[in-house]
Formats: structure tokens, C-alpha cells, sequence
């Protein structure tokens, strides 16, 4: 018998990689989306980023200092959830609005369900959610970059059929457009997609998806797909919300399931819900079905039966 054989208990196969890493790649990939935030609104970005990424660090730290966990503060997770939410928030957003958002996203979101890895749902966007539904009257209030002067995103004046004109494609891509904070410009998000695709952070399965899918419910319902893809949230959602390891499933056919539930519930609210935008919500509902998806997707072990 061969006596050079050893014999250890799972996991068997270790990685390099750890949650700081992850999220270090995740903050790097959200340098250009920062960048045009700055370019765009100035002052207003840089204050709003500061903001949530401070309030949402410290609720982690006080929070676990409260419940006596270990500190996880180094791992840089509360970093990415503050950026993120900064994201998804109008330029003008009132500071301690925009830091009680995040401290719901850390300690709601996230701390309350044990900590990264245990919450059910993304933190950023359980965070802009509660912040939607507890003052919709300064989460509506947009203004244009460079002048800051108020206007409507074009998803308002396409759901309202407001007397404005709608910008063109290319300041759409850009992200020359009234919105939130980091979901305008398409390049910047695009540039941010394709580090993390070069980390192998994330996979194109759900962001692919998610597009595709929002694209073909767009033409069935006779709405413009290049219009839906290019403003709101949706690119932001689908590279960086959709993508999270955590709240998203672990298959890669759940992930073309994910995205393609995302991708229709986003153009089902835009287009016959209350609300202009559909995205944060779209992935939020979608989250509470990924133990499911996870379960009918999971693949089967190797000699099993079928």
C-alpha cells in the first residue's frame, strides 16, 4: 500500500483569493463610474460618496462592536456597500438622508442577518429601497450634470409623457443625462465590467442575461430596447448588483435564470408599474428566490444517478 497518501477533511481545494481581495477589485472596477460622477456633478459626488462609504463603516464597526462580533471592517465590504448605494442616489440627495441610507444597508441589510456571506438580499439596494419609500420626494428630484439644474431622467419623461425632449443615444451612453449619481454613464460602468470580467470577479451569464432579456420584453411590449438599456439603472444593476457572489445564485444556469427574471421584472415596472425605474427592485425580488433557483440548478454529483 502506498503509505504517502493523506487523508484530510474537506475543503480540498484553497484559494489566494479572499474577501478583501474581492472587494478590493470590486472598489478599483468603481474608479471610472467615480470618475464620471465627478466629471458630472462635481462637489456633490465626492460629498455623497464620503457620506455613505463613512456611515456605512461606521454601523459595521459600532454595530459589531454592540453585538461583540469580530471586527470585519478590513475586509472592505462596508467600503463597496457605501460606493454602491452612493451610486444609486440622486446628485442632490440631502447628506444625512443619504447616511441613513446606509446605515439601513449595513445594519438592516447586512449586520442584522449576520454579517457578509448570511444577508439574503443586497445591501446597497435594501438601503436605496427604504430610502425610496421614506422620502420619494428627494429621491425624485434630479438634476442635469454641469449646471445642476433640476430636470427629469429620461425614464420620467417616457413614463409621464412629459413635454421635454429626450436626449439623444449618445449623451445617453456617455452619461451626459439626468439621474442617479453612478448609473449614467454606460462607458464608465462598461470599463468597471470589463476589470472584473479580467479578475474573473464576475461572469457574463447574469449581466448578459439580465440585457438581453430586458431587450426582448422591451420589443414585445412595443418599447424602444436601446432606449430601456441605456438609461436608469440597468447597467449598473446588471454588472454590479446582479453580479454579487452572496445574494445571487452560485450556477451558472441560475445565473441566466437570475438575469432574465431581473431583466423582465425591470421592464414590466417601467413600462406597466408605478414607478419610471424597476431595477433595485427587479433584483431585490429576485434575491429571495435564489436559494430556489440555487436548489432546481444544482448540479449533480459526479457518479450520482441521474
Amino acid at each position: 500500500m502506498n503509505q504517502n497518501i493523506i487523508v484530510t477533511i474537506s475543503p480540498h481545494i484553497k484559494s489566494k483569493n479572499t474577501i478583501q481581495k474581492v472587494m478590493l477589485d470590486v472598489i478599483i472596477a468603481c474608479i471610472p463610474v467615480m470618475l464620471a460622477s465627478f466629471y458630472f456633478y462635481k462637489t456633490n459626488a465626492i460629498k455623497l460618496i464620503s457620506a455613505c462609504v463613512f456611515f456605512s463603516c461606521a454601523t459595521e464597526y459600532v454595530f459589531q462592536k454592540i453585538t461583540k462580533r469580530k471586527n470585519t471592517i478590513n475586509d472592505l465590504s462596508a467600503v463597496v456597500t457605501g460606493i454602491l448605494l452612493a451610486f444609486c442616489l440622486p446628485p442632490k440627495l440631502p447628506l444625512w438622508i443619504a447616511g441613513l441610507g446606509a446605515i439601513f444597508s449595513i445594519a438592516v441589510g447586512k449586520q442584522i442577518f449576520g454579517g457578509i456571506g448570511y444577508n439574503p438580499f443586497n445591501p446597497a439596494l435594501i438601503g436605496r429601497a427604504f430610502l425610496q419609500v421614506s422620502w420619494p420626494k428627494e429621491m425624485g428630484y434630479w438634476t442635469s450634470p454641469f449646471d445642476g439644474i433640476t430636470s427629469a431622467t429620461p425614464l420620467t419623461i417616457s413614463k409621464l409623457n412629459l413635454s421635454e425632449k429626450l436626449p439623444d443615444f449618445f449623451d445617453m451612453f456617455l452619461g451626459n443625462i439626468p439621474g442617479s449619481l453612478g448609473e449614467t454613464s454606460k462607458i464608465a460602468i462598461i470599463l468597471g465590467a470589463l476589470y472584473l470580467l479580467m479578475r474573473k470577479q464576475i461572469k457574463l451569464y447574469t449581466p448578459f442575461s439580465y440585457i438581453l432579456s430586458a431587450m426582448v420584453l422591451s420589443l414585445i411590449l412595443k418599447s424602444n430596447p436601446v432606449f430601456h438599456i441605456l438609461t436608469g439603472g440597468l447597467f449598473l444593476g446588471a454588472f454590479f448588483m446582479a453580479t454579487d457572489p452572496v445574494t445571487t445564485p452560485i450556477t451558472n444556469a441560475g445565473k441566466i435564470i437570475f438575469g432574465i427574471g431581473c431583466g423582465f421584472l425591470t421592464i414590466l415596472i417601467r413600462i406597466k408599474g408605478g414607478f419610471p425605474e424597476g431595477v433595485c427592485y427587479s433584483i431585490l425580488i429576485m434575491n429571495m428566490f435564489t436559494p430556489i433557483i440555487d436548489k432546481i440548478t444544482k448540479v449533480k454529483r459526479f457518479g450520482s444517478e441521474r
